[in-house]
């Protein structure tokens, strides 16, 4: 492939839920890492709820992503060029990749590129439960919170990616888990699946 397919931000889903026509598929070159720097072919990319706010405002953490701006947003690829001393060609990383097949990055912390080690269950576990959600469901819970089994855990937000997490290591825990969802849809996805 020679080139690089990415999703960029079309329209600003102002006052309304996000639709298809929020994003335009573009193709641009394939980028070439540059000196401590390294390329990354995307496997797996997230999505998350607060991407919307991305588009919006940048969610208070972000600068507002600019009509035309690749999508942000965390994946899982592999590295197929580096000219970084800590990365090599066949590692596999998650980061923030962004919406798009080809990424550079330098591995500085605004990335938060970690290499993904682990061989025992699907890659694509790094942009879940064994990735950023995971972990801020983990230690969030277990090393802050630090339930005593038979207590009751109540879960804000229980049908999203930390929030379900959450609720599934606090029963394995021993816990009574209450969670909050925003839809009776949701309520009945997490007591019926």
């Amino acid at each position: 492939m020679t080139v690089n397919r990415q999703w960029v931000l079309a329209e600003r889903p102002v006052g309304r839920a996000v639709r298809e026509s929020d994003f335009r598929l573009v193709e641009s070159p394939i980028p070439v890492p540059g000196r401590g720097e390294f390329l990354v072919r995307t496997m797996y990319l997230s999505v998350a709820p607060v991407m919307r706010m991305y588009m919006l405002d940048g969610a208070g953490i972000e600068k507002p992503l600019a009509i035309g701006e690749v999508m942000r947003g965390r994946g899982v690829g592999e590295v197929v060029a580096s000219n970084h001393p800590d990365y090599d060609v066949g590692d596999h990383v998650q980061g923030k990749l962004g919406w798009q097949e080809y990424s550079v990055s330098d591995g500085s912390p605004y990335f938060m590129m970690y290499k993904v080690r682990q061989r025992l269950v699907p890659l694509s576990t790094a942009v879940g439960v064994l990735g950023m959600t995971g972990f801020t469901s983990y230690l969030g819970l277990v090393d802050i919170g630090q339930p005593k089994r038979g207590e009751t855990v109540l879960v804000s937000g229980a049908a999203g990616g930390v929030g379900s997490n959450v609720g599934w290591i606090a029963r394995n825990l021993g816990c009574r888990v209450v969670g909050i969802a925003g839809s009776a849809q949701k309520c009945w996805s997490l007591t019926e699946h």
